[in-house]
């Protein structure tokens, strides 16, 4: 393999070798051994990179992981929507990896053990962007930065598993909509004056244009 053995692609090309197999062979019939004679390194070069099976599954969400609390690191003038970008992120990545998306689908589904280790991975997105968005805006409310981070991770979910389990033709743009919906949704200026309450007195026997002057003239921006 001609990456060198630190390298994201050297990962997922050892990660793509293994999906092979398992969707042939199946998981528990392939051994680390016929991973690295397939990907065509030592076991000891797979366990400089891995700690087991499980991990190589997952090796694609892990760099993932890095590359959106990387971006987030960086100044961005709207935190809200520096994690929309950082869920769109990983879209736009998956998109280029439909093959090996698919494969793990193919691997997870029918494993229940690796069901749950995607679920925990899964959590991790949305505890990356719930911490970003603490620490980019610590006074405000905690809960609607739950909500908001569990919106955008759902709806980031249920744009890709339309691509990837249904084969639904689904484009970047697709995501990058839903969650600007998603963000106006949340937009603190905008929820702020959703609430508010309009009490008004007039005399007795007003006209209904009269009325309807004066809450004009009071009401319009």
């Amino acid at each position: 393999m001609r990456d060198t053995e630190d390298s994201d692609a050297f990962r997922l090309a050892v990660a793509k070798e293994a999906l092979d197999l398992f969707s042939v062979k199946g998981y528990d019939a392939t051994s680390v051994d016929d991973i690295a004679d397939a990907a065509g390194i030592s076991r000891r070069t797979f366990f400089r990179q891995f700690r087991g099976k499980d991990d190589v599954i997952f090796a694609d969400h892990e760099i993932l992981l890095a590359q959106a609390a990387e971006f987030l690191a960086a100044e961005h003038p709207d935190p809200w929507v520096a994690v929309c970008d950082a869920a769109q992120l990983v879209f736009d990545r998956f998109s280029g990896w439909k093959e090996y998306a698919r494969l793990r689908y193919q691997v997870v589904h029918v494993n229940p053990a690796l069901r749950d280790r995607e679920i925990v991975t899964v959590f991790r997105y949305e505890r990356l962007f719930v911490d970003y968005l603490r620490a980019a805006i610590p006074e405000h409310s905690h809960l609607e930065t739950i909500q908001f981070c569990a919106t955008v991770t759902a709806t980031h979910n249920y744009v890709l598993r339309r691509m990837i389990r249904d084969g639904v033709n689904t484009a970047p743009s697709d995501l990058k909509e839903a969650l600007a919906r998603v963000r106006a949704a949340f937009d603190p200026a905008s929820s702020s004056s959703s609430d508010e309450v309009v009490v008004a007195v007039f005399p007795r026997g007003a006209s209904r244009q009269a009325i309807a002057d004066a809450l004009g003239e009071h009401l319009s921006p």
